[in-house]
């Protein structure tokens, strides 16, 4: 995040005041752009400062466009090197050289598809004083808890 002389701005408090960068310098900016015209533009969704800012405007209804692109693999190359080639790509990314600390390198997707697996066999956690609400609200709505 810069200001307006563009300077970096660190602190939070003054976010309203900057502009947000895009991860990536000009190849950062080229992606986010083509993906906020595909998502806005394209289907006559807003696009940039048109954008409904929900920190200023938090009970607008919302004006964003989605874009979905579907791409037919074997058009390019077979659809089983591809998936070799994805597998590989993957396997790459996870032996690469971590930093101090960091047990694992993560694709996009796996921890919420591992959470998610979890959740369906163990359950989803609560906080005990959200569970005491639940249990509250059980006996006075005359119905049994939900644990």
């Amino acid at each position: 995040m810069i200001d307006r002389a563009g300077h970096p701005l660190t602190d939070a408090k003054r976010a309203g005041e900057g502009f947000l960068l895009p991860i990536g310098g000009y190849k950062g900016y080229a992606l986010s752009l083509i993906i906020g015209l595909l998502a806005g533009t394209l289907n006559q969704a807003a696009f940039g400062r048109d954008v409904v800012d929900f920190l200023k405007h938090p009970d607008a209804a919302t004006n964003t466009g989605q874009s979905i692109l579907a791409v037919r693999v074997d058009a390019f190359c077979p659809v089983e090197a591809f998936k070799r080639n994805v597998d590989a790509a993957i396997r790459a990314i996870r032996e690469s050289q971590r930093l101090p600390g960091v047990e694992r390198v993560w694709v996009p997707g796996e921890q919420s598809h591992a959470k998610r697996i979890e959740r369906l066999a163990q359950g989803i956690p609560i906080s005990s004083t959200l569970q005491t609400n639940l249990d509250e609200l059980a006996r006075e709505l005359g119905i049994d808890p939900i644990f």
